[in-house]
């Protein structure tokens, strides 16, 4: 273990469900004042944020209740009472879905015991290979199991990297070059972090998951600090990334993620450019780049 990676670290690092609920509340109070929820506020606090009986208060609650809630043991709790602290928190969709995956994961149909690796139908990559947009899949520890030419032609090729670097967290925050893609690789880095803990509370038994997470807590620093956020995050769904390419300069692809049917869960995902843009000539001229360096 690195020595920039606290003790406490390694059982946060994602897999151990009442750390990560525990944690997961507290980051949560923390971003919320009381003149927020219209509470007033009494005194100097030490730490930010509302305070546990604060919450407990407007969750309608007692104190003692939510305090074994925090403790991480959520498994006697009522949906009425997750749903009253998601409202206090304001947690959006994607959070709500988080707090109940670690308080009662018997409740979703999506938790695994230990998952076997996946694989990408060859199917799946003749599709890939027909669509005429950047385009390639990922499986839930964020493996890249195909692609096609266009995605090469805007993300590097990842065909000459070993099989175990082809990985969208490792490529964010391991690879200068991988990150060179993107105009703006901080935003990316923060939805790559959030997606990755979701899928962590989703499949807590996954060693290979686990691995990875750890793995990137001693590498990385800005890994380290998104972690300790404990952001939640489906991705950027149908928001214009700004992508950067030393060929055609910076150019806007829209991000379109699709999930596969069958087995465990793959997402496609498929980036476009706005018909008649600069975007898409530069998208064009891409691909032709691709098809002659295949030549």
């Amino acid at each position: 273990m690195s020595s920039h990676v606290a003790a406490g670290d390694q059982v946060t690092s994602g897999l151990d469900r009442r750390t990560e609920l525990r944690e997961f509340l507290r980051s949560r109070r923390a971003r919320l004042r009381p003149e927020d929820v219209g509470m007033l506020s009494h005194g100097r606090r030490r730490v930010p944020g509302l305070r546990r009986e604060e919450l407990a208060q407007l969750a309608g609650v007692s104190y003692a209740y939510y305090a074994r809630l925090e403790q991480g043991y959520g498994e006697t709790m009522s949906a009425e009472v997750l749903d009253a602290v998601a409202r206090v928190l304001r947690l959006n969709e994607e959070e709500r879905g988080h707090l109940i995956r670690l308080a009662q994961p018997e409740r979703q149909s999506t938790t695994q015991a230990a998952p076997p690796p996946q694989r990408l139908r060859p199917t799946v990559q003749h599709l890939l290979d027909t669509i005429g947009v950047p385009a390639y899949v990922v499986g839930r520890r964020l493996d890249i199991l195909g692609w096609n030419r266009l995605a090469a032609a805007v993300f590097g090729d990842w065909a000459l990297l070993p099989p175990e670097e082809r990985n969208v967290a490792r490529l964010t925050f391991l690879s200068p070059a991988a990150r060179d893609c993107f105009a703006d690789p901080e935003r990316v880095a923060l939805r790559v972090a959030g997606v990755l803990r979701m899928n962590a509370a989703k499949s807590p038994a996954d060693s290979h998951l686990s691995s990875l997470v750890q793995e990137l807590l001693q590498k990385s620093e800005e890994f380290r600090q998104l972690w300790a956020r404990h952001e939640v995050s489906c991705g950027i769904v149908g928001e214009s990334v700004r992508m950067r390419h030393p060929l055609v300069g910076e150019f806007d692809l829209v991000l379109e993620p699709m999930t596969l049917p069958g087995g465990a869960p793959m997402r496609l995902m498929t980036y476009h450019a706005e018909p008649g843009s600069r975007s898409e000539d530069a998208l064009r001229m891409l691909a032709s780049w691709e098809m002659e360096r295949l030549r």
